[in-house]
């Protein structure tokens, strides 16, 4: 799909055909639709190589000054619902008169800016469009950021009461989302330095410092990431440990409970055999009495040498 938006006096519009100074947003553009963004003296790998899924973030300039810019950008997972988010390759086409935005799948980014929610912005202007757009990217990982650190809380409280396996595999999904996002910030970083060297983005000390802001804010989502990541890494291994503590515990009750219930068993399995007892022991009534009332101290004995020892 192929949309296209400029600047009418004030205010970005979407316009019906492709004009200078415009912005070209594509969303998983058919073939034709990737021949017709060629036809306009474009390189057609820039718009394909953001399509793949895998493609990693760069930047590529042609001699005619064409840039191509990849980065990855957060978005819900398709293939997987119970990880909160993964990440996809996002292409941003500087050419003469264009700006092309690639991208396989819709993404909320893109939309602000057709939507006009983004104020002040100006297609003529294709350097500092890219920075506001990057500057958005990285705005929009740090609120996916905090979407997963509230929901890894919510886990985190379900899991001190129920222990089920259903909480800590949602919590080994958000590690690994953790994970993405922490490749794919740290892939960004190296295209955000590479940038600051191309004479373009340092034309304007506006444009200059809006790619230090940029460059900033992708650094502090850095050390979010990382953080996030080593805590709950913390707490899944400290609840692996209470988990395993606690089927020890539960194991070592049941093999005390099983000992003690033995020795009743041998006590009886032996008074039961064949064996003349010498005197009164052979022939009194009193006899089954006795043998419980032993029964009954030796168990408790049992019961108090195990509690002292704290087997149970």
């Amino acid at each position: 799909m192929l949309e296209f938006y400029k600047n009418q006096e004030f205010d970005l519009q979407k316009i019906d055909e492709v004009l200078p100074n415009c912005w070209i947003k594509a969303i998983d553009p058919t073939p034709e639709e990737i021949q017709k963004i060629a036809d306009l003296g474009l390189p057609q790998d820039f718009v394909s190589y953001p399509l793949d899924a895998d493609e990693r973030p760069r930047i590529e300039e042609e001699d005619d000054g064409t840039i191509l810019i990849v980065v990855r950008i957060p978005t819900s997972n398709a293939q997987d619902p119970e990880i909160p988010y993964g990440t996809m390759p996002l292409g941003i086409i500087l050419a003469d008169k264009y700006i092309v935005t690639v991208c396989s799948q819709p993404t909320s980014i893109l939309d602000a800016f057709a939507s006009g929610k983004i104020a002040k912005l100006s297609t003529t202007k294709r350097y500092r469009f890219t920075l506001r757009l990057l500057m958005s990217v990285t705005n929009r990982f740090l609120d996916a950021l905090r979407d997963i650190n509230k929901l890894t809380d919510e886990l985190e409280d379900m899991l001190s009461s129920t222990m089920k396996n259903d909480v800590l595999i949602r919590l080994f999904k958000c590690q690994k989302s953790y994970v993405y996002f922490s490749q794919a910030l740290k892939q960004n970083e190296l295209v955000l330095i590479k940038m600051s060297r191309l004479n373009g983005f340092k034309r304007f000390e506006e444009d200059e410092d809006l790619l230090q802001d940029v460059i900033t804010e992708n650094t502090q989502a850095i050390d979010m990431t990382s953080i996030s990541s080593d805590i709950l890494s913390g707490m899944m291994d400290a609840f692996a440990s209470v988990i395993s503590n606690n089927l020890n515990v539960v194991m070592k009750i049941l093999a005390s409970v099983t000992i003690i219930m033995e020795i009743p068993n041998i006590i009886t399995g032996f008074m039961g055999m064949n064996v003349n007892f010498p005197g009164m022991l052979d022939e009194s009534p009193a006899v089954p009495a006795l043998i419980l009332c032993l029964l009954l101290l030796v168990t408790c004995i049992a019961i108090y040498i195990f509690n002292k020892k704290d087997w149970f």
